[in-house]
């Protein structure tokens, strides 16, 4: 089976393909953080074989085996999870106990042992780590979510809520569809900066890179730019490891990135 390069580092060497995650985040062992990867679940094509969404169409028990085995490798207990039904918005939740909610794009929590998730198939998933205060944020951001500027609201809500510091954070984007591979038409396009989205004219398409834009708006917040960081891969050109909804015509399953703090 194909494996990702050797870029990072797995929590559990016995499970290297469940999951890619930060390794220089490993300065702070008191928090979690990772994205999955397609690999090493249970579900059948066109699924296979990690498939951690609960709002696909595939057979229930085989995403909550892919879960087990997914939050197991990174020594997660599943029952200390927290998701979202996600809408392409820009609401964030104070997460304070776990489960699953519905209409927020953007997960918050301060609380130790409650680990955050959000689903993905080429938006962009972005976790944040705020060093000083230890609180956390994990965002989905797809194009809607960007161009709503989630990625500040989830901020301005940290800052509001616990008092963050943007200066003090830390803030990782897995693997999302690659600014080449994002072909939108203009009623998309007219919705970011002409950095973010530029014209093809081979392909008669503009080019959206989420992975730049939600950069910026990072940056905007306060995020130093050292303290971006992001995966290098992408879901259309290495569909072999990521699931892509467009390189799939909507026909596959979801990554699951989740951030979480460890009591201390």
């Amino acid at each position: 089976m194909c494996r990702p390069k050797p870029i990072f580092r797995a929590v559990n060497d016995l499970n290297p393909q469940l999951f890619i995650r930060p390794g220089h985040w490993d300065a702070w062992p008191g928090v979690r953080a990772a994205q999955s990867t397609r690999h090493g679940g249970v579900s059948p094509p066109p699924f296979d074989a990690l498939n951690l969404g609960l709002y696909t169409q595939d057979y229930p028990s085989y995403v909550s085996q892919n879960r087990l085995r997914f939050f197991g490798a990174l020594g997660i207990p599943p029952e200390r999870t927290a998701g979202a039904q996600q809408i392409h918005g820009k609401e964030v939740l104070y997460v304070q106990n776990p489960g699953q909610y519905s209409g927020f794009d953007a997960l918050i929590t301060d609380i130790p042992e409650l680990y955050l998730t959000v689903t993905t198939a080429d938006c962009n998933p972005i976790l944040i780590y705020d060093t000083g205060q230890r609180a956390v944020a994990a965002i989905h951001a797809g194009w809607k979510g960007t161009a709503l500027e989630i990625a500040r609201h989830a901020l301005r809500n940290m800052q509001d809520r616990f008092g963050t510091d943007p200066a003090r954070c830390h803030a990782w984007m897995g693997a999302c569809i690659g600014a080449d591979e994002y072909e939108v038409n203009a009623d998309v396009a007219e919705q970011f900066p002409e950095a973010f989205r530029p014209w093809d004219a081979g392909r008669s398409k503009y080019l959206l890179d989420l992975h730049s834009a939600n950069r910026a708006q990072l940056e905007a917040g306060g995020v130093p730019a050292g303290q971006i960081s992001r995966c290098p891969y992408t879901t259309m050109a290495h569909e072999q490891h990521f699931f892509s909804h467009r390189a799939s015509a909507g026909h596959t399953g979801r990554m699951l990135a989740v951030i979480g703090l460890k009591a201390e």
